[in-house]
């Protein structure tokens, strides 16, 4: 008795591929500078070359991945130039759905929120960056769809995948959990200048750590992207 395989749709593949390499670059399991090469992907995926140089194409349109030449693609390297616009748009669009948040928040929603909270402490003790990572990028998303803006996520959405690579830059975990168990008490307060003041706060702290893991503390900025308004 013969049985047919069942072959994966082409569209399937390449975002199969194109999810696996990005959760690489994301969790530090490939390097900025590293190179991708077709042929070696194609063979550790057990595919054809065409859906591994679309995932490539689709990874350099996301900001991951460069073309150095025609033959050398490679994980991008940040520049404190790359740094600081990423955080500028954070910055420019966090703060003000915290503040929507603070307005909207229902006790299931906040809910959640608490028991994602939960999780980050339980990872943080046990030293798991990648769960860290994962569960605050749920905690940020949390927050947004609290917010219940649906243009405000289609706007974050293009960029929230560099954004979670930066987020794996910063290693002050413990630091980073005291911010978000704050930022959540100012959002359940139903405050929403509270909310926002924290949120402006902890992305302006976020980039700080940022830097300096990426570049050194020569490389502190001068100029972090802090709005000049006040919230409080």
């Amino acid at each position: 008795m013969s049985s047919t395989a069942k072959i994966e749709p082409l569209g399937a593949v390449r975002e199969r591929v194109l999810a696996t390499l990005r959760q690489d670059i994301i969790a530090g399991r490939l390097r900025p500078g590293d190179r991708l090469v077709e042929r070696e992907l194609a063979e550790r995926f057990g595919v054809s070359r065409v859906p591994v140089r679309e995932a490539i194409r689709s990874l350099v349109s996301e900001g991951f991945v460069l073309f150095e030449s025609a033959r050398r693609t490679v994980v991008r390297r940040l520049t404190p130039g790359d740094v600081k616009e990423l955080f500028e748009l954070r910055e420019a669009l966090e703060v003000y759905a915290a503040g929507l948040a603070a307005s909207r928040a229902t006790p299931q929603a906040l809910a959640e929120l608490r028991g994602l909270l939960d999780q980050t402490a339980a990872a943080t003790a046990a030293g798991d960056a990648e769960t860290i990572t994962d569960v605050n990028t749920r905690f940020h998303d949390g927050i947004l769809a609290m917010a219940g803006n649906s243009l405000l996520i289609s706007v974050m959405e293009p960029v929230d995948g560099r954004l979670r690579w930066l987020t794996r830059q910063n290693e002050e975990w413990p630091q980073l959990l005291t911010e978000h168990r704050e930022l959540y008490d100012a959002i359940a307060s139903g405050d929403p200048d509270r909310a926002r003041a924290h949120a402006l706060r902890h992305v302006q702290a976020n980039y700080r750590s940022t830097v300096r893991h990426l570049f050194g503390d020569t490389a502190e900025p001068r100029n972090p992207p802090a709005s000049e308004q006040s919230y409080e």
